[in-house]
Formats: structure tokens, sequence, C-alpha cells
């Protein structure tokens, strides 16, 4: 499955440019996207009145996603240019094969946008994000860090300021589903869900690539930048929380919150323990206090953001340990997290078959979860043993091998 066209390289340059992957990043992706999926097969309330949280709800929802959005960034570091960003005719070169990469994420996304299927997915969202951090790929570390703090801290109140304004000019601003080809014909809306109504809004999401940006311009190869990771993403996220609940619990906010919504039996508590997303966060400025997932509050963003930052750390210096010779424990995870896209879209289209369908004899959701898990791991570790790609990675990979391709010049 190499691509064509390139006879003039041997199977062993190939095996060596694979393993110039930093190991750690694709381990890291498998489990993020472990995570979502986690998120889309189990509940993440019990089906009570007070939709009490479920342990995947706790762990995995909001953090799974923003980790996936972190990493696309680190991603987009990696290959442009890492710790020294491309300048010039390169960075040209390489924001267009992003730009033909992304082309084929949205296309994705918007074939499988039709499935019936209870799932927020977020390859368009994906997509967009791709083109949108497009100026910023040529900033060093300094300056992406100082780009992505301002973000987390305006986007959230730029969107709490114009989610109303909107929403009264155009009540149809939201798509009520996921995107898909028929909603080009409606641009206004389409663009209106994906930065600011949607499930995974853009116009908030941008911190998560600058992030990642920042992350990927650092000497991820060096044992000192993995462990600072670790460390100062769990500082962050612990504060980020720790201050959320506070706000929340000791200075009023779910409070004032509760009594806005004008529904003493709305159960606030346990949305702001998992999922925010679909609640109307206005008339109060009190949301903005919230650290709930998908929230997208500044206190989100920085939780979700600390987390990540802490797993990437992690499975960075777990991926030092697999270079430094002995069994490769990581092989499965890395070789699922270097196929997100192909195993990303297979398993929607098995939640589709199974949607509204009553479970098969003897099966359990668990059930589900692991044969899926199971099935991408022992495949993600066959194509990463033998190097080769993904079908919708070859695809992505060969869009954005076009868009970077430039003519020799004649001297």
């Amino acid at each position: 499955m190499t691509p064509r066209g390139t006879a003039s390289t041997s199977r062993p340059a190939v095996r060596k440019a694979a393993g110039t992957r930093l190991s750690g990043i694709d381990a890291a992706r498998g489990l993020a996207l472990l995570g979502m999926m986690a998120t889309h097969v189990f509940p993440t309330f019990e089906s009570n009145a007070q939709l009490t949280p479920t342990w995947v709800g706790l762990v995995f929802s909001g953090r799974a996603s923003a980790l996936f959005a972190v990493l696309a960034g680190i991603g987009l570091a990696l290959s442009t240019g890492k710790q020294q960003p491309l300048q010039g005719p390169q960075l040209w070169a390489a924001r267009r094969g992003i730009a033909l990469r992304a082309l084929v994420v949205g296309a994705v996304g918007l074939a499988i946008g039709g499935l019936e299927v209870n799932i927020a997915i977020i390859l368009v969202h994906y997509a967009v994000l791709f083109l949108c951090v497009l100026p910023f790929l040529g900033l060093d570390v300094k300056r992406l860090l100082v780009l992505a703090l301002g973000w987390v801290l305006a986007a959230p109140a730029l969107a709490f300021l114009l989610r109303p304004w909107l929403l009264a000019a155009v009540p149809t601003l939201q798509l009520g589903h996921n995107p898909q080809w028929g909603d080009l014909s409606t641009p206004a809306v389409l663009l209106g869900d994906l930065f600011l109504t949607g499930y995974y809004p853009v116009l908030q999401w941008i911190a998560y690539l600058l992030i990642g940006l920042a992350i990927g311009r650092l000497a991820l190869t060096s044992a000192a930048v993995p462990a600072l990771l670790l460390a100062a993403g769990t500082v962050v996220a612990v504060l980020a929380k720790w201050l959320g609940v506070v706000m929340m619990e000791d200075w009023g906010g779910r409070a004032a919150l509760q009594a806005s919504l004008l529904d003493p039996s709305y159960p606030l508590e346990s949305l702001l323990q998992v999922n925010l997303a679909g609640v109307d966060q206005t008339g109060s400025a009190w949301w903005l206090a919230s650290s709930a997932p998908h929230s997208g509050t500044t206190l989100d963003l920085l939780h979700t953001s600390g987390v990540a930052a802490a797993v990437v750390g992690a499975c960075l210096l777990l991926g030092r340990l697999v270079q430094g010779g002995g069994w490769d424990f990581l092989l499965p995870l890395r070789g699922a997290g270097a196929m997100t896209l192909s195993f990303y879209t297979a398993h929607l289209c098995v939640m589709a078959a199974l949607y509204g369908q009553p479970l098969p004899s003897g099966w359990t959701l668990e059930g589900i979860y692991w044969a899926q898990a199971g099935a991408i791991l022992a495949l993600g570790a066959v194509f990463a043993a033998l190097v080769w790609r993904g079908p919708l990675e070859w695809v992505a990979h060969a869009a954005n091998q076009l868009g970077r391709y430039q003519p020799a010049r004649i001297r």
C-alpha cells in the first residue's frame, strides 16, 4: 500500500523514513482514538432523572477529542520544520499541501455526515481547523505560545458575545446534525454551526491547534521536554479544574446558573461534570467560569489542553523506552494512531450499522467496544510493522504531496 511512482525508493529507505516518526506521538493519537470511541459506544450518563455521570463520561468526555486536536497541531509542526519552522517557498508549499489534505479530510467528513448515528463527527471541523491555522505555521514557539494564550483567554468571551447576537439574527444558525454535502447549499448556516454553535466550535478550538503547534516546535526528542510536558500539563489541568469547581460550587456559580435556567430539576450538576454541548450558554456570565467539558470556556480549554500535554509527555517518555531497545509494546497503539482517519471512519460506519438496532444476542456494549478496539490495535500493529499507510491516509498523503510539489527551476 505504498504510493506508486516511487520506484527509486527502496524498502529499507521507507523503513528508515518511518522510523523518524515519534512513536510516542502516534501512540498518543491512538489513545485519543480509543478514548473518543469509548464516548461513542458507552453512555456518558446513567438513564435516570439526575443524569448521573458514568466513569466513561467523567474520564474521556472532552479530553479525548481535545487530545486529538492538540495532536493535530503537533503533527502540523512536525511536518513544517519541527523546531525551525519553514519559511519562504517551502512554507508556501507546505501550506498548499496541508490545505489539500484538509480538503480530503473534509470530503470524508461530509460523505459520512449523512450516516444515521448519534455521534458528533469531528472531521469537517478538523479540516476547517487545518485551514484556519495555515497563517500561523511559520511562527516560532515563543510567538505561538503568546498567540495560544491570547486565544484561550479571548475566544471564549468572543463566542459568548457573538452566539446570542447571531442566533437572534439568524435563528437557524444551528444545523442540528453532522455537516454533510447538502449543507454546502446553505454556507452561512454551515459556517455559523462550524465556528460557533456546533459541537466542536472552531473559534475556540483553534486554541488546541495553536497549543499543539507550540508543543511540536519544542525539542520533543530530548529527555527534558517530555518530562516538562507531563509535569506542566498536569499542573495546568489540575489548577484549571480546581478553579472551575471553586467558582461553581464555592462562589455561587452553579446556583446562579441553575436560577437562570428557571428549572430547579434541570440536571446542571451532572452536565457540568460531563458535557455542556447543546446547552444554551447565554444570559449569564457565570457560564464563562465553568471548566465543564465541551463548554469551550477558558478553563475548559486550559484543563483539556493540560491533560493533552501531559498525555503527550507520558507517551513520549514511553516512546524513549521503546527506542532504547527491547519489545515494542507501543506498536499496536502507534499503528492505530498512524491510521486514525481510516479507523475513525470505519468505526463510525460500524456504529451507524448498529444504531437503532437491538444488540446481537450475547453481545454487550463492552463487547462491541473491545471488538472494535481489538481489531484496530491488531490491524494497526500489522500496518505499522509492514510500514503501510491506511487507505484514507494514502489519499490524504497523496494530496499533501501534490500540494507541496515544486517544479525544478531551469538554471
